[in-house]
């Protein structure tokens, strides 16, 4: 059964709508958005076979720490993100979590329950979110009369499946500080896309989250981010990160030995002081 969100939750939009596309329209005292607002968040063409005024989809709120499905539920909707973060996880029977993915905004959640007609995994809200429904079932009534949109669609599921892949390819080939490094890139260039900072951002998700995604413990993860504080690849101020140099990140396969990132960091904390103090000569001259 569909989790329902209280009508406090289905109220708490302060700070979930920052551009009219996002508000959507109100209707019968909820939000709704048309299908090109819909592909738009997608990032799809929209289907120009189709009236997008005469099709709407509604909006639902979930609060932080609530679940959208769950796994073994009885699946009838996709939902998409417009605004919030989110993490999918599936749950052994000892009670651990296993992370699949953060879902964030453009990103699509209940592919999984297609083949089945039930949730694989479980979804949960880290932040408050604000998801689009789409009906199942309204989706493949209209691909059976649209072709294109059936096609765009299929396309987005495709998407989030290369994602997944080349998340599994990562975990195979990289050693525990490249993941990381390669985990902060694709955050950074997530932000871009949805028109935020890229070079500094709040983490929604734990360090423990990250390490259960990235097949890493706790302690490795919070030891690989503040080694590259140390050398000044990113600055970590609890939950903040600010990228710094975002090319070194990517090409990162290994850490030096801490005695040489201590003398790298010196090296490089005596470098930018004297490019200061030359600064200030050329200012005073």
């Amino acid at each position: 059964m569909q989790s329902q969100p209280t009508p406090e939750q289905r109220n708490a939009t302060s700070t979930m709508h920052s551009t009219p596309m996002e508000a959507g329209r109100q209707r019968q005292g909820r939000l709704w958005s048309n299908l090109k607002e819909v592909c738009d968040l997608l990032h799809i063409p929209a289907a120009v076979s189709i009236n997008s005024e005469e099709l709407l989809f509604q909006h639902v709120q979930f609060k932080t720490g609530q679940r959208v499905h769950t796994i073994g539920q009885a699946f009838d909707t996709l939902y998409i993100v417009n605004s919030g973060f989110l993490k999918t996880v599936l749950i052994d029977e000892f009670g651990n979590e296993q992370v699949l993915s953060f879902p964030m905004k453009g990103d699509m959640l209940g592919v999984d329950g297609i083949h089945t007609r039930h949730y694989a995994s479980e979804a949960v809200a880290l932040s408050d979110c604000d998801l689009i429904l789409l009906p199942f079932k309204k989706l493949t009534a209209l691909g059976r009369v649209h072709m294109e949109l059936e096609n765009l669609m299929y396309g987005v599921m495709s998407r989030e499946l290369v994602r997944e892949q080349a998340m599994i390819g990562m975990l195979g080939a990289l050693s525990a500080e490249a993941r990381v490094a390669r985990f902060l890139v694709s955050l950074a260039d997530r932000f871009a896309a949805m028109g935020y900072s890229s070079k500094l951002f709040n983490l929604r998700m734990t360090r423990h989250e990250i390490g259960s995604y990235l097949g890493l413990t706790l302690e490795t993860v919070s030891r690989t981010l503040s080694a590259f504080n140390e050398i000044g690849l990113i600055t970590v101020d609890q939950r903040t990160i600010g990228i710094k140099d975002p090319e070194a990140l990517k090409t990162l396969r290994r850490l030096p030995p801490s005695r040489s990132r201590t003398k790298a960091a010196g090296a490089k904390q005596k470098a930018e002081l004297d490019a200061a103090g030359d600064d200030q000569v050329l200012a005073t001259a």
